[in-house]
């Protein structure tokens, strides 16, 4: 059970909730139980039954699938105010999970067993518009995942990532097998397409770290043009 300042911090990340009824209220703040995960604390694994619904409130959980030969793609994450598809799913269809998670930093969180899940779902509107906003949400980020991997160019999608992670000094800290986890493809595919970039004095690669040299012109292929 949630002490009282804890369930008004899971309120003030969820503020959706706080349209619950007096009786769904009571049911929630019982059935929750504060979670403190560390860096790189496993959430979830593949095969594994789902035991209740999370609600991150701070933190970042990173969402991926392993394949035999140990290639990684990150699927989505799941940020402070944000709940995880695969758990719902997993919940709903009363599936083992289908993927693997891990703390990032330092998480804080509020899990919702199984039971407690079931009870909210059926009786409260408030409660299934959370999940189901959260869920289709979701859905529609991984849609452009699949999107991005079957259709965009590995140019472009490397060009925003590096955007994306860059500092506000130009410098990405990340290595290329973590590039190659970040976008699903081949470490080989990042190191040559690094090297093209290089070549064009666009970026500047080092050991862990990449420094942008030219940002308008990773802009330009970001926004789809060719090299």
């Amino acid at each position: 059970m949630l002490s009282p300042d804890a369930y008004d911090t899971l309120i003030a990340a969820f503020p959706l909730l706080s349209d619950l009824d007096s009786a769904a209220h009571a049911d929630l703040r019982r059935a929750c139980q504060s979670m403190e995960l560390a860096p790189g604390t496993a959430v979830f694994e593949v095969g594994q039954p789902c035991e209740r619904y999370l609600f991150v409130i701070d933190g970042s959980v990173r969402v991926h699938l392993l394949d035999l030969g140990g290639h990684e793609i990150t699927l989505y994450r799941v940020g402070a105010g944000e709940t995880c598809i695969l758990t719902t799913a997993a919940l709903l269809g009363t599936d083992a999970y289908a993927a693997y998670a891990v703390t990032e930093r330092q998480t804080r969180a509020a899990g919702v067993d199984a039971m407690a899940f079931d009870r909210l779902i059926a009786g409260s509107a408030i409660f299934r518009r959370l999940v189901f906003g959260s869920y289709g949400e979701r859905i529609v980020d991984l849609m452009k995942l699949v999107s991005n991997i079957a259709f965009t160019r590995i140019q472009v999608r490397l060009a925003r990532c590096l955007l994306g992670l860059m500092d506000a000094e130009g410098c990405i800290r990340s290595t290329h097998e973590r590039l190659s986890v970040e976008l699903g493809t081949a470490r080989e595919v990042i190191s040559r397409t690094l090297k093209i970039f290089a070549r064009q004095n666009f970026i500047h690669a080092g050991q862990g770290t990449i420094q942008v040299l030219d940002r308008n012109a990773l802009t330009r292929i970001a926004e789809g043009e060719a090299l």
